[in-house]
């Protein structure tokens, strides 16, 4: 017969209580045991006294015949210094999984995207330069071009006031819409 030193859980639902038992490890966790020979309430603080209770003669005697504890008891049995756990070497504990390294890609991918974007508008030209330059390269066209618009601006502007409407029609409109607007607003 197979004999273990573990834990078999008791108390409600999010509030935990373990009795550290001694059992046949074919029989199921909450189920039967040999002998209780302690406690464990994960809801205590670390450093306090009864957050681990352990009959330390019962335990050594329990070793001797050839239980085996579970890993979570074989600390609680180094803690008490009944038997030296082995500290367990896990290189990879601290390494983020697959779907976060792709997460983390992708953030590189974005910020050196972001990064040529803002070089390239840094590199490019300003607007001004870019006219300096036309100017530069082509003077007397421009000055033809920029001649031109403001000599049809010149005979456009009278052309414009003619079409604007007085200002007294303008005045007169001006009390009708209010009016429109107050009716709309009783109705």
């Amino acid at each position: 017969m197979a004999v273990s030193i573990r834990l078999s859980r008791g108390g409600s639902k999010k509030r935990p209580y373990y009795r550290i038992v001694v059992a046949d490890a074919r029989s199921p966790r909450d189920g039967n045991f040999i002998e209780k020979i302690g406690t464990y309430n994960p809801l205590l603080a670390k450093d306090d006294a009864k957050r681990v209770t352990l009959d330390t003669d019962r335990a050594k005697h329990w070793l001797g015949v050839g239980a085996q504890p579970t890993d979570r008891v074989a600390r609680f049995l180094d803690a008490a210094g009944l038997r030296e756990r082995a500290a367990r070497n896990n290189p990879n504990k601290g390494k983020p999984g697959e779907k976060a390294l792709e997460r983390l890609e992708e953030q590189a991918k974005k910020a050196e995207e972001a990064a040529e974007a803002a070089a390239a508008a840094a590199a490019a030209p300003e607007p001004e330069a870019v006219e300096e330059v036309a100017a530069e390269e082509a003077p007397a066209e421009v000055a033809a071009e920029e001649a031109a618009p403001v000599e049809a601006a010149a005979e456009e502007a009278p052309a414009t006031e003619d079409a604007a409407p007085p200002a007294d029609v303008a005045a007169e409109e001006a009390p009708a819409a209010e009016e429109a607007a107050e009716e709309k607003a009783e109705g």
